[in-house]
């Protein structure tokens, strides 16, 4: 890819985030929405305090893996072709694969991988998403093997301004509408499975957050909907408004409807009040349709939304995987498959390692 000079949009951005601090800037959202008639979508924000340098990728079938975890480390072939968000040029964030299987990445504080015992087969967290999505194509299939327990999650460090080990968790669902949430607590994975789980965002735990919510209006209590970017806050206007989204008339309605959610719970540029942590502002936004396999992707520092379409992307085992340049080519706009071309295929980041070379200041979210 060529490179390209530092815009004044990007500039602004970087040195917004410079001044609002790093503290606990790690934050971001998820929604699944289900109705009756309307394609299954899922929607998330990326909150984070410096540009990811964000690309697309069409990854085909027949991939050989490694998880890059060191000695005994897990490894597959893809069954499954994807799109993926790609984060500073290393880790799978976000994305769906052509069975309507979607994954996504979230920060979580609590998050413990455990010490490593290298009698099971050790997974890179760069690659926590990419591996659901090259193996599974329902939920139910994704938490089965996750509950056998034969791999174990390896962090990464991430970050530019300031290096952190990455503790996330991670959401799935499917074009059935199944959902299910996976945490590591304690070195062991709680996952929680079920069209009820719809919504995630950070901090506190899952379980935790499924209680606080109950005190709310509309969610079971009667205290009023909060209004911060605390990932709690957060985690109640997504619950609420995905609840009470009204029915759409039409398609456009319906992806609109969720994107709107992902709107009210994205947290703009600015400066952290004395005394509380840092929050993230949100960098880009996505909306995944698992029932038709469209792919929507709006960066904050481009009024532009794009999407692809999953069944017209090159995917068949033997062909290249494809970028869509959307760091160079922030202007891009709509309709976006046949935008997808060859390109040097990038390195998921083994576990433990931390690759400031990756970085590059550009206009890329």
């Amino acid at each position: 890819m060529k490179l390209n000079r530092l815009t004044k949009g990007v500039a602004l951005a970087i040195a917004i985030s410079m001044v609002a601090g790093i503290g606990l800037a790690h934050a971001c959202s998820r929604v699944l929405w289900v109705r009756s008639g309307q394609p299954v979508l899922v929607g998330r924000t990326m909150d984070w305090f410096e540009p990811m340098q964000t690309n697309l990728w069409a990854l085909p079938r027949g991939i050989k893996r490694d998880g890059l975890a060191g000695k005994n480390s897990l490894r597959w072939t893809s069954r499954y072709g994807s799109v993926v968000s790609v984060v500073y040029g290393f880790a799978s964030a976000d994305g769906m694969n052509e069975k309507g299987l979607d994954a996504n990445i979230l920060w979580l504080a609590e998050t413990d991988f455990g010490t490593r015992d290298n009698k099971l087969s050790g997974l890179s967290m760069s690659l926590w998403a990419q591996y659901y999505l090259d193996n599974f194509a329902t939920v139910a299939e994704a938490v089965a093997a996750t509950e056998k327990g034969r791999f174990q999650l390896v962090p990464i460090t991430v970050g530019i301004q300031k290096k952190m080990s990455s503790t996330v968790h991670l959401s799935l669902a499917d074009s059935t509408g199944d959902s299910a949430i996976i945490e590591y607590i304690d070195g062991k994975a709680k996952i929680y499975h079920g069209r009820a789980y719809s919504v995630m965002t950070n901090s506190p735990t899952f379980d935790q957050q499924l209680e606080l919510a109950r005190e709310y209006k509309g969610l079971g209590g009667d205290k009023p909907l909060p209004g911060t970017s605390s990932a709690h806050d957060r985690f109640v206007r997504a619950s609420y408004y995905v609840k009470y989204l009204p029915g759409p008339k039409n398609y456009r309605e319906a992806v609109a409807g969720v994107l709107s959610v992902m709107l009210n719970v994205s947290a703009p540029f600015g400066v952290s009040e004395p005394g509380k942590p840092n929050i993230s502002a949100t960098i880009f936004r996505t909306v995944a349709d698992l029932t038709n396999g469209i792919y929507y992707y709006q960066s904050t520092l481009s009024p532009n939304i794009v999407w692809l379409d999953l069944r017209k992307l090159k995917l068949a085992a033997g062909t290249p995987a494809e970028e869509l340049d959307l760091i160079d080519d922030p202007t891009l706009v709509g309709d976006v498959t046949a935008r997808f071309g060859p390109a040097t295929p990038f390195k998921f980041m083994p576990a433990g390692e931390h690759a400031v070379e990756v970085f590059r200041t550009s206009p890329g979210a």
